[in-house]
């Protein structure tokens, strides 16, 4: 997704590479596939679900931060099939691996909102449990 953002390189030009370039055999290329293609016809819808959640403009966002966000709250809304926990932690994971410092903390504490608004019954129950 940031080399989408960054580059505007074309979907399949992305996919083909990674696909090339790197070891894909622990990877669930169905999901990847969804990723890749899904998000960038999406962004519009997903940037407003985070965006309320917020405390800058969008285009004061890191790049990566703004990619993740994407990313995750993609997941959220429609790869119901992960548990909104797991999408939030590894969207996390990516944001401690390759953004900045504590940028990690600000991915967490803004899907966590989203969480809450497209996930209520799956929070509401963990929260019970």
């Amino acid at each position: 997704m940031y080399q989408w953002h960054i580059a505007g390189q074309g979907l399949n030009e992305i996919e083909a590479q990674f696909l090339t370039d790197y070891d894909m055999a622990n990877v669930d290329i169905e999901f990847f596939h969804d990723l890749v293609h899904n998000i960038p016809a999406q962004v519009g819808e997903l940037q407003e679900r985070f965006a309320k959640h917020l405390d800058r403009s969008l285009d004061d966002l890191d790049p990566i931060e703004l990619s993740l966000l994407r990313m995750g709250t993609y997941e959220l809304l429609r790869r119901i099939d992960v548990p909104y926990k797991v999408a939030i932690n590894e969207t996390v994971n990516l944001a401690k691996r390759f953004g900045a410092t504590d940028g990690y903390r600000y991915i967490n504490g803004v899907l966590d909102k989203v969480a809450v608004e497209c996930r209520a019954v799956e929070v509401a129950a963990e929260k019970r449990a």
